[in-house]
């Protein structure tokens, strides 16, 4: 993992250098916008709505649209008024009961590594957080924004989890009425509660989508219903990928439950098979023509490598495209 942001989480008087480490990734299949007829990636235009002209990206501004429907353009001299913040500080604000939060305000979560001069520090607060059950409700400045977030720990590393504020939660516009409810089917449905009562094991739980477009994908390939596209041969490259990471995801997956991963579900390596070949074309033809003289023999091998490096050039290019990527 690469660090992506670095300064120190204070409380009281410790200071804890750290870095910060994204602690999610998604998984989610990417699909591109093609033309069905051809495979051509779609393209989209910067286009004004008012004189239907094409704009630069140098002449666009940040507009904020006002609830009457009125636009309010913001030039990079408002911008700079506005109360950004640089610090390296997460600053440690309260500790609270870890059930007081509400989990729907959770964001994103990063890791905490502390440095080496903070490793006792952290491991204090660490320490601190499991035996008090609490969380430690802190401010800290990502992206130049100031965001609450809360520091807790799992398995063994504290985690920083930003939180939305309070007004970005939604409230409800419907209401549940369902009548009275008879004590006999209350009674029933806590019978079935306890029938489907267990502990949450997340390997349990497959993306199946993910499997299914994996599966979709290699059929198509293997029967040659692939578009190459004249203007761009990465797109095809970039579709064909695909598959490659839909495969590790599902192995890392089948692994990560200790089930067996068969050789024909392990993506294929890159391997230019064709190479060997095509380099002992050029010292056969030589041998063969021992009797003659060095340049015919030079004459006759050069042709021959060249011959060998584009058969060479085309098999690389297939293997290549024999694993998918996902598309981003």
């Amino acid at each position: 993992m690469r660090a992506i942001w670095k300064g120190s989480v204070s409380f009281g008087l410790v200071n804890v250098p750290v870095k910060l480490y994204s602690a999610t990734e998604s998984h989610d299949v990417s699909f591109r916008q093609v033309h069905a007829k051809d495979g051509g990636r779609i393209k989209y235009q910067r286009v004004c709505a008012i004189d239907g002209e094409e704009v630069a990206y140098a002449d666009i501004a940040k507009g904020y649209e006002t609830e009457d429907g009125e636009m309010v353009v913001l030039d990079d001299d408002d911008m700079a008024q506005l109360p950004l913040t640089s610090s390296r500080e997460i600053a440690v604000e309260k500790f609270v009961p870890s059930d007081q939060i509400d989990p729907m305000l959770f964001e994103k979560s990063y890791y905490l590594e502390p440095e080496k001069s903070g490793a006792k520090p952290y491991a204090l607060l660490r320490q601190a957080l499991l035996e008090a059950d609490r969380m430690a409700v802190v401010t800290v400045a990502l992206r130049q924004r100031t965001s609450v977030a809360v520091l807790r720990v799992r398995d063994d590393v504290i985690v920083l989890q930003t939180m939305m504020w309070p007004d970005e939660i939604r409230t409800p516009d419907f209401s549940v009425d369902a009548g009275d409810v008879k004590p006999g089917e209350v009674k029933m449905a806590q019978m079935l509660v306890e029938t489907l009562a267990g502990d949450f094991d997340p390997d349990e739980f497959e993306d199946d989508y993910a499997e299914a477009v994996e599966a979709l994908v290699k059929s198509k390939i293997e029967g040659g219903e692939v578009q190459r596209t004249t203007t761009s041969t990465k797109s095809s490259g970039e579709v064909v990928d695909l598959l490659a990471a839909l495969q590790k995801s599902v192995a890392a997956a089948k692994q990560a439950r200790g089930e067996a991963v068969p050789a024909e579900e392990e993506p294929a390596e890159e391997e230019p098979a064709e190479d060997k070949p095509a380099k002992k074309t050029a010292p056969r033809k030589a041998a063969a023509s021992k009797a003659a003289t060095k340049k015919t023999a030079a004459k006759k091998s050069t042709p021959a490598k060249k011959t060998a490096a584009k058969k060479s050039t085309t098999k690389k290019s297939t293997t290549r495209k024999a694993p998918a990527k996902k598309a981003s």
